[in-house]
C-alpha cells in the first residue's frame, strides 16, 4: 500500500509511546451536578491527557468523535509537541502560517496529528468507530493518515455535511458548502452501524385507503426486469382486465404465491379493482430505522450558523466568534445514533465549544440512557470560559430572551492536567496516590484499565489472564514506616487477599527466598525500577 512521508515523520511514528504519563487531578469546585455520572471534562494538552486517561479507558470508548485544527492557516494553532527531533524543535511555539508564507504546514500538522491518532485507536472497544471532521485543505493527507494507523481496511465512509444552507456570491472560485467526516472502525469485520429513527417524513407515504386492520401501508411494483419465463403471465384485476408484466420483464411472484398474497389482502389493485397490481408493504412491517447516506444535508442534521446560534443562546452574544466551524448538536446527535447505544462512553478530545458533551447530556434526557462523555480541551481560555460554561448551562439550565430554559440534569466532573507519574529520574512522584500507580502499573502490565474495585484500601488491584496483580506502595496495608507494609514479607504474605495461580507483586523490597517466591506463583517487581514508565 502507498504510504505518505513527510517531514518530521520518523520522529512522531514512536512519539505517543514516549509521551510521559501525567497525573489528573479533580477540580470540586468546577466539577458540575452529579459529579458520579461518569462524564469527564480534562483541562490541557490532548496528547498528554489521553495518555493520563489511557490506563482508565483503553478499549472502553464506543464512539470518538474530534474535529481538529483544519490547517487552513487561520486558526493560529500552535504545534508545541516535546519530540525529540531538531528539526520539530525548530518549529516549537510558532504559529502556524497560511499556504505559500509557511511551507512546512501541512508536515507540523501530520506531526501532531499522528501521535493523537495512535493514542485514540487504543481508546476504542474492538466494535467501535471514530469520526474525524476535515475540510479540503488536508482531508486527502488525513485519509492517507487514518489508512496507515487504522488500517485501509477499516475504513468505512466519507460523509459529506453540507455546513453551509446558502451560497457565497463572494467566493474567488466555487462557494465551499461542505465539510467531510472520515469514519474508522477499530475492527470493519465486527462494527455495525445503528439505524437512524425513522422521520414522520418517511412515514407520509404510508397511507391506509381500504381501512386494512394492519394499518398504514404503501405500495411496491409487482414487476421485475430479472426474466424468468415462470413468472411471466396474465393476472385478471377484480374489473376483469387482464394485465401482463410490462416488456422484457415478469413477475416477481409466482402464480401460486400471488394467490397466498391475494388471500391475505396484500395485492392492491386500486380503489376501483381496474390498475396494475401493487404489493402492498405496511409499515408495522419495515425495519425501526432506515439505513444512514453518506451525504448529510443541512436540514437533517444542522449548519454551521445554528451551531452558532446554538452557543450564542447559552453564552450571549458573539461566543461563536472563537470558532470558524462550531458543529451543531443536531450532528453529533447523528453520529452518536449511528456508532453508540445508550451505556456507551463518547470521547471528544478536541472538545472545543462542548457540542459532544451537550448532545450526549441531550440524549441522555431524551430516552433516559447513561451514556459517558470524555471531553479534552488544551486551551484554558476555552476550556474554562466556553466548554465549561456551556455544559454548566446545559446541566442545570440556562436564560434566554427573559425565558428560562430547563437544564438536561446529569453532571461532569472537570479535571485538570497535572504532573508527570514519574520525575526526570523515573522516579515515582511525591505527589503519586496509591490509585494512581495502581492504575498505572495494572494497564501498563495488562494492557487493559484496572477494574472498578470494591475496596480501594485494598493492595489486590484485580486478575488479567488468570494472574493477579498487587501493589504494595504508600502504606497501603496500614503500616505507613518506611520499611513497613510496602515490603514483601511473609506477614506481609499472609495478609494479602488471596488468588489460586501466579501472582505479580509490586513492593519497595522483598524478603523472601526464591524457592518461597516459587512455591506461591510469586514474580516480585521492585518499585520504582521495574515499573513501564512509558
Amino acid at each position: 500500500m502507498p504510504s505518505l512521508n513527510w517531514i518530521g515523520k520518523e520522529a512522531v511514528i514512536n512519539h505517543h509511546r514516549q509521551v510521559p504519563y501525567h497525573l489528573l487531578r479533580c477540580d470540586n469546585s468546577l466539577s458540575c451536578g452529579d459529579a458520579d455520572s461518569g462524564n469527564l471534562l480534562v483541562e490541557g494538552d490532548n496528547l498528554l491527557a489521553l495518555k493520563a486517561l489511557l490506563p482508565y479507558y483503553a478499549g472502553q470508548v464506543k464512539c470518538i468523535y474530534i474535529d481538529p485544527p483544519y490547517n487552513t492557516g487561520k486558526e493560529n494553532w500552535v504545534y508545541n509537541d516535546n519530540v525529540n527531533s531538531p528539526e520539530i524543535k525548530k518549529w516549537l511555539g510558532k504559529v502556524v502560517g497560511e499556504e505559500g508564507e509557511d511551507l512546512s504546514r501541512s508536515d507540523k500538522w501530520l506531526c501532531m496529528m499522528y501521535p493523537r491518532l495512535c493514542l485514540l485507536k487504543e481508546f476504542l472497544k474492538e466494535d467501535g468507530a471514530i469520526f474525524v471532521s476535515i475540510d479540503d485543505d488536508e482531508g486527502h493527507y488525513l485519509k492517507a493518515l487514518m489508512d496507515e494507523i487504522f488500517g485501509r481496511n477499516n475504513f468505512i465512509a466519507n460523509i459529506i455535511w453540507q455546513k453551509k444552507f446558502s451560497p457565497q456570491n463572494d467566493a474567488k472560485w466555487l462557494s465551499d458548502s461542505h465539510d467531510h467526516i472520515l469514519v474508522f472502525a477499530k475492527n470493519k469485520n465486527i462494527w455495525r452501524p445503528n439505524l437512524l429513527p425513522r422521520t414522520e417524513k418517511m412515514n407520509e407515504r404510508y397511507k391506509n385507503p381500504d381501512n386494512d386492520p394492519r394499518g398504514l401501508w404503501t405500495s411496491g411494483g409487482l414487476d421485475v426486469k430479472t426474466y424468468s419465463a415462470e413468472y411471466d403471465y396474465p393476472i385478471t384485476t377484480p374489473s376483469g382486465r387482464i394485465v401482463n408484466p410490462p416488456g422484457g420483464s415478469c413477475w416477481r411472484l409466482s402464480k401460486e404465491r400471488l394467490e397466498v398474497y391475494k388471500k391475505d389482502n396484500r395485492i392492491w389493485f386500486g380503489e376501483n379493482g381496474n390498475n396494475v397490481p401493487r404489493i402492498k408493504r405496511f409499515l408495522s412491517e419495515v425495519k425501526d430505522g432506515v439505513t444512514s447516506m453518506t451525504v448529510w444535508l443541512h436540514s437533517e442534521v444542522g449548519h454551521n450558523q445554528e451551531a452558532k446560534q446554538e452557543l450564542n443562546k447559552i453564552l450571549g452574544e458573539n461566543a461563536d466568534n472563537v470558532f470558524d466551524t462550531p458543529k451543531p448538536v443536531r450532528l453529533i446527535e447523528r453520529i452518536i445514533q449511528l456508532s453508540a447505544g445508550k451505556d456507551d462512553v463518547i470521547l471528544d478530545s478536541f472538545a472545543g465549544s462542548g457540542t459532544t458533551g451537550h448532545t450526549v447530556l441531550k440524549m441522555n434526557k431524551q430516552d433516559g440512557g447513561h451514556r459517558r462523555f470524555i471531553l479534552v480541551e488544551m486551551e484554558t481560555e476555552i476550556c474554562q470560559k466556553i466548554t465549561y460554561d456551556r455544559l454548566k448551562s446545559a446541566v442545570k439550565g440556562y436564560t434566554h430572551n427573559d425565558t428560562n430554559v430547563e437544564g438536561l440534569g446529569g453532571g461532569f466532573r472537570y479535571c485538570k492536567l497535572d504532573k508527570p507519574l514519574f520525575d526526570e529520574t523515573e522516579k515515582i512522584g511525591e505527589t503519586v496516590k496509591f490509585a494512581d500507580l495502581a492504575a498505572h502499573i495494572f494497564f501498563t502490565e495488562t494492557g487493559k484499565p484496572i477494574p472498578k474495585r470494591t475496596n480501594g484500601a485494598s493492595p489486590f488491584l484485580g486478575t488479567a489472564n488468570e494472574t493477579g496483580y498487587y501493589l504494595l506502595f504508600n502504606g497501603i496495608l496500614g503500616d505507613k514506616t518506611p520499611t513497613g507494609g510496602n515490603v514483601m514479607t511473609g506477614k506481609v504474605l499472609e495478609s494479602l487477599p488471596k488468588h489460586n495461580g501466579q501472582k505479580v507483586i509490586f513492593g519497595e523490597g522483598c524478603r523472601l527466598g526464591n524457592a518461597r517466591l516459587k512455591r506461591e506463583q510469586i514474580i516480585f517487581k521492585q518499585l520504582p525500577y521495574e515499573i513501564k514508565v512509558s
